[in-house]
């Protein structure tokens, strides 16, 4: 396998109350990826089921992130989920409750021995 990196996309997420670090983390995850339309998989005449999309997460607690939850977020091809120390805890003025942001980093991958790259999808 001959597996490349293609694209690199980000996002930002947040829970503004609740505290909610995978709410936050799959927010992030769909901001990075909803605001684009991959087309470099049909391209090089691959199945967008064969991307191999590597996440990266950051938040200030990164023990209280379901990974499953942020991985059901790709519409395409297989993922793995990294969570990281990072983003923003922001407490309430009374302590009680706090804004989390995640911050989202997905790498696309395609394997370029896969496809016959003459872009015509046959």
């Amino acid at each position: 396998m001959t597996m490349k990196r293609m694209v690199l996309e980000i996002g930002m997420g947040t829970d503004i109350r609740g505290t909610d670090y995978t709410k936050a983390a799959v927010r992030a995850l769909k901001d990075a990826l909803w605001h684009n339309s991959l087309t470099v998989a049909k391209a090089l005449d691959l199945d967008v089921d064969s991307m191999q999309v590597a996440v990266t997460i950051g938040v200030p607690q990164p023990d209280q992130v379901d990974h499953a939850a942020v991985l059901a977020v790709l519409p395409h091809g297989t993922g793995t989920v990294k969570v990281v120390q990072g983003g923003l805890e922001i407490p309430n003025e009374q302590g009680t409750d706090a804004t989390v942001m995640a911050h989202a980093a997905a790498v696309v991958y395609l394997d370029m021995a896969q496809g016959s790259g003459d872009g015509t999808g046959s």
